[in-house]
């Protein structure tokens, strides 16, 4: 399927004026300009990027978008599109609607504030899967192998040599080494996300053309665990950021990222907070990468490891902020 150059300002990415949560209109039911390239906005992460949200009726007076009538409301402009490598395959192709859903994702605040904003069709793609680390499962292409307080890391495409022999060596396939490798992850999901764009029409109807708009990422839990991933979780942001604009062919795709639920702003002692101090130094780099702080956004105190409690609420609260800070990158 054609993919086009991303340009940041084109003609097909005219934006309205932007809107949080309390006033978001509900959607009209209009399908969307297809003319223009489909908007493409890439999540990757690990579980927290999954469904864990439970549905219930309480989520239509929260969130009035959502509601039509005594059902749900449909976006006809914005796809909602998962695949996840080896277990579920491809999950989600549909219109935006909480109807038939047991459980919802951030996906669904993402998608409401981008369709709102956006005047052209929107796919929000998920391609990821839960307990994956970006020092190792989804390290990115080019990392080079490190060191940490005396540990060897292995670098993309390495692994070690056996469970009894920890030396690092290049992964081949069907040797002796472990069958997995470092950045094997990120090499799964990025196949799986440029199938589902390979064959765009499938997933987005009548569709022609693609520009990769922006990538989404929610991730950390298991890397806040491993004092390496942890020194080495900024460099390896910027890694991640440059390997998938390189792969999807968008140099100037804006990416947002978000701190794990349960820490404090002024964290820079756990694991997870020195993440989230990598997440803000890396935001401030550049005017192009956006970093949203969640805590605030729990609807009840929970945690990461704990799927924030199955709360359907904090899954909407911390989509719609990641999309409306999507949004302004973009506006800018």
């Amino acid at each position: 399927m054609k993919k086009k150059n991303y340009i940041i300002g084109a003609a097909s990415l005219v934006l309205a004026g932007l809107a949080t949560a309390a006033d978001l209109p509900a959607p009209d039911g209009k399908p969307a300009d297809m003319s223009k390239p489909v908007q493409v906005f890439l999540i990757m992460g690990q579980s927290n990027t999954l469904e864990f949200g439970k549905v219930s009726d309480e989520l239509k007076s929260a969130y009035p978008f959502l509601a039509d009538g005594d059902g749900w409301s449909t976006r006809q402009d914005v796809r909602n599109v998962s695949v996840m490598t080896g277990r579920k395959g491809v999950y989600r192709n549909e219109w935006m609607t909480v109807e038939g859903k047991g459980k919802i994702g951030i996906e669904m605040g993402i998608g409401h504030q981008l369709g709102n904003a956006i005047d052209a069709p929107v796919m929000i793609l998920k391609s990821s899967i839960g307990n994956r680390s970006l020092g190792w499962d989804l390290l990115p292409p080019g990392t080079p192998r490190y060191s940490h307080d005396g540990k060897e890391y292995p670098g993309y495409k390495e692994t070690v040599k056996s469970k009894q022999d920890s030396t690092i060596v290049k992964y081949e396939e069907g040797g002796d080494m472990l069958q997995w490798y470092a950045g094997k992850q990120y090499d799964d999901d990025v196949a799986n996300a440029k199938k589902i764009l390979d064959d765009l029409g499938t997933y987005y109807p009548d569709a022609k053309e693609w520009e990769l708009a922006g990538i989404i990422w929610w991730q950390g839990d298991k890397d806040m665990r491993n004092p390496g991933h942890v020194a080495e979780y900024e460099k390896n942001l910027g890694r991640l950021l440059a390997a998938l604009r390189k792969d999807f062919n968008a140099p100037e795709a804006p990416f947002v990222c978000a701190s794990l639920g349960q820490t404090d702003e002024s964290d820079t002692e756990s694991g997870h907070g020195k993440l989230m101090q990598a997440m803000k130094s890396f935001a401030d780099s550049s005017d192009d990468i956006g970093f949203v702080y969640s805590k605030p956004l729990l609807d009840a105190p929970s945690s990461s490891s704990g799927h924030y409690g199955g709360n359907a609420k904090t899954y909407m609260n911390v989509g719609l902020a990641l999309g409306e800070k999507m949004a302004e990158l973009i506006k800018k």
